[in-house]
């Protein structure tokens, strides 16, 4: 069964940084397009970043272009999100996803998440 876990969530001021990984496991991660996806209290699921398969290509939500960037360690199978410039906006659960195909926004599997929360 595929696993996916998040973790490096936390609480951050305004202004703040944090990087985000998701350890993946149980399939052939380096043949797989993934994502991060993360959803609001009360909001549905927002699309935030793609990265292709080789870790080449990447693609951005307009929300966090320029602040985040997404990369991935194929030889540790990990893929990360570098988060920069945090506003309180960006306060969600956050999760790594894998994706059906390239650049889809269709996923098969997910992770738990882990919790960014952006507040003074």
């Amino acid at each position: 069964q595929v696993q996916l876990v998040e973790s490096g969530g936390d609480l951050v001021q305004p202004g703040g940084s944090l990087r985000l990984s998701c350890a993946a496991s149980r399939f052939t991660f380096s043949s797989y397009y993934m994502s991060w996806v993360r959803q609001a209290p009360g909001k549905g699921p927002e699309w935030v970043s793609t990265v292709n398969a080789g870790g080449t290509m990447t693609r951005y939500a307009d929300s966090v272009k320029g602040r985040f960037t997404i990369s991935r360690d194929n030889a540790k199978n990990t893929l990360y999100l570098q988060m920069n410039s945090l506003k309180p906006e960006d306060t969600a659960l956050y999760y790594c996803a894998r994706e059906l195909g390239a650049f889809s926004s269709d996923y098969d599997y997910w992770g738990q998440g882990t919790q960014v929360t952006v507040s003074s």
